[in-house]
């Protein structure tokens, strides 16, 4: 389940929501992680970009990964602004097991962070600027990829 939204995500309603989809399913498991945008380099929060097509075909790799353990990924990113100390991305895994949780959650986040088509941007006193030293390339993106 993958789940866009506008601004900022409301993360209580969310992992609510999320708990409440999965609470008869018999998972020994939920670990959900929480992304929120911190105070740095003067910025007054971040503004996303996403692109979609690519997005879901990367989070349905995930998906069949997570079902080949026995398990299900959940995600939520914003689009748009979000301001300082607001939540920007959830995940979370529910899985039989724990150790399958916390590994598949940790090993998600960090090539969410590498592959997912997601552009990052500065709020700076209204302006949006890319935040190019904070971003990562996609892989087998640009002209001289390979």
């Amino acid at each position: 389940m993958l789940s866009l939204y506008n601004g900022a995500l409301n993360v209580p309603k969310i992992l609510a929501d999320w708990y409440a989809q999965e609470a008869q399913s018999n998972y020994g498991a939920y670990i959900p992680f929480v992304g929120t945008v911190r105070s740095e380099d003067g910025i007054d929060g971040l503004s996303f970009d996403i692109y979609e097509p690519i997005l879901n075909s990367w989070f349905a790799t995930w998906q069949k990964k997570a079902q080949e353990q026995g398990a299900i990924i959940k995600m939520a990113h914003s689009r748009g602004d979000v301001l300082l100390h607001e939540s920007s991305y959830i995940a979370a895994v529910f899985s039989p097991k724990r150790r399958v949780a916390l590994e598949f959650i940790d090993t998600f986040v960090e090539d969410f962070k590498a592959s997912a088509p997601i552009w990052k941007y500065d709020l700076k006193d209204g302006v949006r600027v890319y935040a190019l030293e904070r971003s990562t390339a996609i892989k087998g993106s640009g002209l001289l990829a390979k």
